[in-house]
């Protein structure tokens, strides 16, 4: 997704800048999404263009003139299809500022329409049975509205250059296509004629250069992986083609850059430093997914970056700019969100591989947490706004594209997945999302990844994704703790920014320090308010931090010691019940199955007998205060009820 720099590169390396504490997030600050003026009329249809939906788009050839001195296009497109259901007619997504001469089927001439919707409708001179690969050219030219930039001409150094941008829906601007996201193109053979002295950058593989005898030239690039109509993309000017390897086992690596850039050396070494990234997204993402053709870049006017499939278009060499555009290659394009509504499968994901790139490659560990505490501040600055976008935000590309919820949010949201796993099943989980059958190489729901998730780890986090991608906010924790023997116990208590979640189920990550420089770690399953924990310290506790490597989002929260807290009594087997003294609620410890239990009054009498569910709390409001045997797995426990 395009991101452009605004602030001044000493600041963006400077040490000091990471460590700045205020309540913005400044690097996030630093990108603003330029394609988001694209279509902003057209967002408001939503997801889908219901005339389209009755066939599957299998292949198409472009066959264009092109010039970057002139903002025009003239040739032809072939599209082969296979309808879903007999129909007489078929539907493409097409600008009204490009004129449609002729349509040509099996050969000869057939009826057309081009519509006030910008879609053109050809009729078939018989109805065309279900599940029949069929095929059409549609001829036509014009000048591309210039108000949506999807097609950009301009210049580099005094040389003209054209470069596209079709997301989200600036493919028809210039070719007659299928924009719905529900149906890849699943290949795509680009034949691009222009004067000689050009080149042309695209998707794919490049095929073949031929010289014409009229002074042009007839560039062929084709790309085999099915690929969104959105993320179609090429570039034309006077570019220097840089062909390496990269990857291991390698692949090619090829760069269309402009010649200015070729002479500059920090750009250069940039460009080399994607070897890096690619090694370390492979090694935690899996390989490539785009093997069989190539990785690269090619330069062009919009700024920012565009993460067009298997060749990003960048208008600056920045690190993170880059690592950004090629976690897309896998999340974004391999698996790409099925409604703009989950935009944050794509952003989410890539700002994720910002972090990655940071924590790995470039930053100290002390450098990465002040990073990981701006991008804190920068998602809690707001209370308002889900991940996900809803309906109502549709018609609102800036909501679309929101850098707070669907960048910042969307990658923190996986680190606290990465949190709640562990690092090594979460990116085997990563890994195994992307690769499924049913969802590599195409549209993806978040419920998807859900699906995958549970299939990969046994967890189910429909609850997770309730709270950080539906619903709003953050949770302010309190927690109090206190030392007794070789026990440390806390209350935490939460408070949610925004009524729409209820409570944040999470585990809290703790770290004591012990007054003779020790350490402990601590995971407390924190899934209800107020909750008591004890646990075994064997060492004098000096103090107590929370979110020690911000691991988890949430804002404002507080640790202190409270030696006014009771403790509950704990056996040698990590068995207890607390808290003790309890008011309304009681907790097991050790005990991690569902099991029956009961409580008798002191005299002997039964009070209540059923089942402990692991993690939830046990209420005992109706019991009068008193003295109480609680019994579980053999073992009688009393406890006061207050």
């Amino acid at each position: 997704m395009n991101k452009i720099y605004i602030l001044l590169l000493g600041l963006l390396i400077s040490p000091s800048f990471y460590g700045q504490k205020d309540n913005e997030n400044i690097e996030k600050k630093g990108f603003v999404k330029k394609e988001m003026k694209s279509f902003a009329n057209k967002m408001a249809a939503g997801n889908v263009n219901p005339n389209t939906l009755n066939y599957d788009l299998r292949y198409q050839r472009m066959d264009v003139s092109l010039d970057p001195a002139v903002n025009n296009i003239s040739g032809s497109a072939t599209s082969h299809f296979k309808p879903t259901q007999s129909m007489g007619s078929i539907y493409f997504d097409l600008s009204n500022t490009l004129a449609v001469s002729q349509v040509q089927y099996h050969g000869t001439n057939v009826a057309f329409q081009q519509l006030p919707t910008k879609e053109v409708k050809i009729d078939f001179p018989a109805s065309i049975p279900a599940n029949t690969l069929d095929s059409l050219t549609i001829y036509y030219s014009g000048a591309p509205d210039p108000v949506y930039n999807t097609v950009m001409v301009g210049n580099q150094s005094g040389t003209p250059i054209l470069s596209t941008l079709n997301e989200p829906y600036g493919a028809q601007d210039w070719f007659p296509t299928k924009q719905s996201l529900n149906d890849k193109i699943e290949k795509f053979d680009f034949k691009i004629t222009t004067p000689s002295q050009y080149n042309v950058a695209a998707n794919g593989k490049l095929m073949s250069e031929t010289n014409l005898s009229n002074g042009q030239k007839l560039t062929f690039w084709r790309t085999m992986y099915p690929t969104p109509a959105y993320l179609i993309a090429l570039g034309i000017t006077n570019y220097v083609k840089k062909v390496d390897v990269i990857g291991n086992p390698p692949f090619p690596f090829v760069n269309y850059i402009y010649p200015s850039t070729n002479a500059n050396t920090t750009s250069l070494a940039n460009i080399e430093w994607t070897k890096q990234i690619m090694n370390t997204f492979e090694t935690y993402f899996g390989a490539y997914p785009f093997r069989d053709e190539k990785y690269g870049h090619m330069e062009y006017i919009n700024g920012g970056g565009m993460e067009h499939q298997t060749m990003s278009s960048v208008g600056s060499w920045g690190k993170d700019l880059i690592a950004h555009e090629l976690a897309h290659q896998w999340f974004g394009d391999k698996v790409t969100c099925n409604t703009w509504n989950d935009i944050w499968l794509n952003e989410g994901f890539a700002t994720f591989g910002e972090h990655l790139a940071n924590e790995k490659l470039l930053m100290t560990n002390s450098q990465f947490m002040n990073y990981l505490q701006g991008q804190l501040s920068y998602i809690t600055g707001s209370v308002g706004g889900s991940t996900y976008v809803p309906d109502t935000g549709l018609s609102n590309v800036n909501r679309i594209f929101d850098g707070r919820l669907s960048y910042a949010k969307g990658g923190y949201v996986l680190r606290m997945l990465k949190w709640v796993l562990g690092d090594t099943a979460f990116y085997q989980a990563l890994k195994d999302y992307h690769a499924r059958p049913a969802l590599a190489y195409n549209y993806v729901k978040t419920s998807d990844l859900n699906a995958s998730l549970l299939q990969s780890t046994g967890k189910d986090f429909t609850e997770f994704f309730n709270d950080w991608i539906y619903g709003e906010g953050y949770p302010t924790y309190t927690i109090k703790w206190k030392q007794a023997s070789n026990q440390i116990v806390f209350t935490v208590s939460q408070a949610q920014s925004s009524p729409t979640v209820s409570f944040f189920e999470m585990p809290l990550p703790i770290k004591v320090n012990g007054t003779g420089g020790q350490t402990a770690y601590l995971v407390l399953n924190n899934t209800s308010n107020n909750q008591y924990f004890a646990e075994n310290v064997s060492f004098p506790v000096a103090s107590v931090q929370f979110n020690y490597e911000y691991q988890i989002i949430e804002k404002n929260s507080t640790v202190t010691q409270d030696n006014t807290l009771s403790v509950s009594s704990v056996d040698k087997d990590g068995f207890g019940l607390y808290p003790n003294p309890a008011k309304n609620e009681l907790y097991l410890k050790g005990v991690d199955k569902a099991t029956e239990f009961s409580i008798h009054a002191i005299d002997g009498k039964l009070i209540r007998k059923d089942i402990y569910q692991p993690g939830k709390a046990i209420g005992i409001t109706e019991l009068v205060p008193g003295t109480y045997i609680f019994t579980v797995k053999e073992k009688n426990i009393k406890f006061i009820k207050y």
